[in-house]
C-alpha cells in the first residue's frame, strides 16, 4: 500500500488555504512507517553514503533510522542554538523573515557523502540551507531525500539549480 495513503490532509493549517500534508499518521502506523524507511534504505543501499543529514525534526525520524539501516552516522541539521558544540550557521528566507540552521563544525569532514533528508520539501529554503552548509563544510551531498514533495511550491527546481538530485516517495499537487 502506497505511503500516500497514510498522510492526513489538514485544511488551512497553519493558516488559511493552506493544506498541511501531515506525517504523524504515516508514523503512527507500524507498517506506513516501516514501508517508509524501507523503502527509503532500498534506494540508497547500494550507493556509497558516509552520512545520513536529517533537518530538524521530522528529518531525524525519518534520516535516524535510515542511517541505521545502511550503517553509516547520523547528523542532526538543528535550528539555531540548539547543538551544544562549536557550530556553523546558514541563515535562510522565510516568508516573515529570516531562520537559522546550524551543524556543529565537525559534523561533516572533508570529502564525505552525505544524504540530505526531511519530511517535505516545500518551498526548498531550508533544504537549500541545509545544503550550502554541508558544502561549505567540504561535504558532497548524494541526493535531497524526502518524503512528501509539493511541486507547486517549487522546492524540487530550487534545489535542481544547484545541480542537486531530489527524490520523493510521493507528491501532492497544490499547496
Amino acid at each position: 500500500m502506497p505511503i500516500r495513503s497514510r498522510i492526513r490532509t489538514v485544511p488551512h493549517y497553519p493558516k488559511q488555504g493552506i493544506m498541511f500534508r501531515d506525517i504523524t499518521t504515516l508514523l503512527k502506523d507500524p507498517v506506513g512507517f516501516r514501508i517508509t524507511v524501507h523503502e527509503l534504505a532500498n534506494r540508497y543501499t547500494a550507493m556509497k553514503i558516509d552520512k545520513v543529514a536529517g533537518i530538524e525534526s521530522r528529518g531525524f525520524i525519518l534520516g535516524a533510522p535510515l542511517a541505521y539501516l545502511l550503517g553509516v552516522g547520523f547528523i542532526p541539521v538543528r535550528k539555531k542554538g540548539k547543538l551544544p558544540a562549536e557550530t556553523i550557521g546558514q541563515d535562510y528566507e522565510l516568508e516573515y523573515g529570516t531562520d537559522r540552521i546550524e551543524l556543529h563544525t565537525d559534523a561533516v569532514s572533508k570529502g564525505e557523502r552525505i544524504l540530505l533528508v526531511d519530511d517535505l520539501i516545500a518551498t526548498g529554503g531550508t533544504a537549500e540551507a541545509a545544503l550550502k552548509l554541508i558544502t561549505k563544510m567540504g561535504g558532497e551531498v548524494v541526493e535531497c531525500c524526502f518524503a512528501i514533495d509539493l511541486p507547486d511550491l517549487g522546492g524540487r527546481k530550487r534545489l535542481e539549480k544547484h545541480g542537486q538530485k531530489v527524490f520523493a516517495l510521493c507528491e501532492f499537487e497544490g499547496d
